[in-house]
């Protein structure tokens, strides 16, 4: 008599079902650095809702427009497109408006209000922090120089007490995850709590040296990509690449457009304003550049990244999110002497009488991958799902 025929392995367990997810984001008016996060999250959760303040259609690009987008009270009134920063004082109430009690996990997205969303009580709601808010903490003075008159006191009671509700808020998230060290200690200075660090995902197999495998130091001009607000310090960058002799192009719009004109209309060397570029024009500036310019202090600084995959070197403030990325002598150059246009002319100077090999910066800027931000935010989210609470 043949023996019976053994057992089946028993089936491994199926896989929990994934849970109800919603995202919560600021706004979504352009495509910049934290809206590519966002698309790598919605990678992660495809079909969940964007939550968000207000949404200018067709200015973040598809894959996030696929996505439901819910928008707050606020969308649609007056001005909100040219002048959406009047509105600052509702930010808080219209973040709280939305009905986020169907959902198990809540991501947001935050540099403003988003990370004040409230969460159904059984939910989990982690934060990805890309900084507490610049111009209510901080940078304050950098983002509102005028000090004296009825607006400015008004403003800063505004602030004031927009600061009470950013920390009376923070409680509200289970699991804060900032863009960088320096992010991280902000949150820990100003809510009090720990947070996990996971850097912004880079494209850097879009963003690669040029065919001859050549570093951009022997090129013509430096770069500066960048938001054209005050605390960017695109007019020490000016100033410095004037200095030297060094043609500079400077990538970016913003409300400093006009001011920095008349500076760059001074005299000297040629300073050309790019305004927005699409990506093939950009990668071909960071291709030739001698140097990619960072002088103010950046909450991690995604440009910085893009520059050494295209294999060019940075000169950046030894100050900020760029501690994370760059190494002095091997990346690029680090100097100290923030609003110091001179230490900065030296510190380019420097940078292209060095050799930089275009194979290490590369190899830098591949740390940094959409991949590896994929990876490294499953790796924090999924023992949080298990238990409900931070990990931490």
């Amino acid at each position: 008599m043949s023996a019976a025929p053994p057992a089946a392995p028993p089936a491994p367990p199926a896989p929990p079902p994934a849970p109800r997810t919603a995202l919560v984001h600021d706004w979504l008016t352009g495509l910049r650095g934290g809206e590519k996060v966002l698309e790598e999250v919605c990678a992660l959760f495809p079909g969940a809702p964007i939550h968000t303040l207000f949404h200018f259609p067709g200015s973040v690009g598809e894959r996030l427009e696929a996505h439901p987008i819910v928008t707050s009270f606020l969308q649609g009134k007056p001005g909100i497109e040219r002048h959406y920063r009047w509105w600052l004082p509702l930010f808080p109430a219209a973040v709280e408006d939305f009905d986020l009690g169907g959902y198990e996990l809540v991501i947001s997205t935050s540099h403003c209000v988003a990370k004040g969303a409230i969460p159904h009580p059984g939910a989990v709601h982690v934060c990805y922090c890309h900084s507490p808010m610049r111009y209510a903490w901080d940078q304050e003075h950098a983002y509102f120089p005028r000090r004296r008159g009825a607006a400015a006191r008004l403003r800063g009671l505004v602030l004031a007490w927009l600061r009470q509700w950013d920390v009376a808020s923070a409680p509200r998230v289970d699991l804060f995850v900032a863009n960088s060290r320096f992010v991280a200690r902000r949150i820990r200075r100003y809510y009090r709590r720990e947070a996990a660090v996971l850097a912004p995902p880079v494209d850097v197999d879009f963003f690669t040296p040029a065919g001859d495998g050549g570093g951009g130091a022997g090129g013509p001009y430096a770069l500066m990509v960048s938001a054209l607000a005050p605390y960017k310090r695109v007019d020490l960058a000016i100033a410095a690449c004037r200095a030297i002799g060094l043609p500079l192009v400077v990538v970016g719009t913003g409300p400093e457009t006009e001011r920095l004109r008349g500076l760059a209309g001074a005299g000297g060397p040629g300073v050309r304003f790019a305004g927005r570029v699409g990506g093939e024009e950009l990668r071909r500036l960071y291709r030739g550049a001698a140097c990619f310019v960072q002088p103010g202090v950046e909450d991690f600084g995604i440009a910085s990244v893009e520059a050494l995959a295209c294999g060019t070197p940075v000169v950046a403030l030894a100050e900020g999110g760029v501690l994370d990325v760059v190494e002095d002598g091997a990346h690029g150059v680090l100097y100290r002497g923030a609003g110091d246009a001179s230490a900065l002319a030296a510190a380019v100077d420097n940078c292209r009488r060095m050799r930089f090999n275009s194979l290490d910066l590369r190899a830098r800027a591949e740390t940094f991958s959409t991949a590896a931000f994929r990876e490294g935010f499953r790796a924090l989210i999924d023992p949080l799902l298990r238990t409900g609470r931070n990990p931490a």
